[in-house]
């Protein structure tokens, strides 16, 4: 995709398996974040894609929870490898 940017927290969680409910006020803001982000690159009108990768079998790389922003074009559907 033209536009890939990463929403990570301050707070170090691995994975989305590790999570919790004191977690919620992180999770929050970064959803709030990404909507921000989304509005200042004037894709959110027209769609974005957003990935959390979870442990190997997802593709999770680096285990630092994080967010991915995908967008400015038409994504097309996801397809297995």
């Amino acid at each position: 995709a033209p536009i890939h940017i990463l929403v990570v927290p301050k707070k170090e969680i691995p994975t989305l398996n590790d999570i919790t409910a004191e977690d919620s006020e992180y999770l929050t803001a970064m959803y709030l974040a990404i909507k921000d982000i989304t509005k200042d690159l004037n894709i959110s009108e027209n769609g974005y894609r957003v990935i959390t990768n979870c442990n190997s079998h997802g593709g999770q790389e680096v285990f630092h929870l994080h967010f991915h922003i995908l967008g400015g074009q038409h994504l097309g559907p996801m397809l297995s490898i």
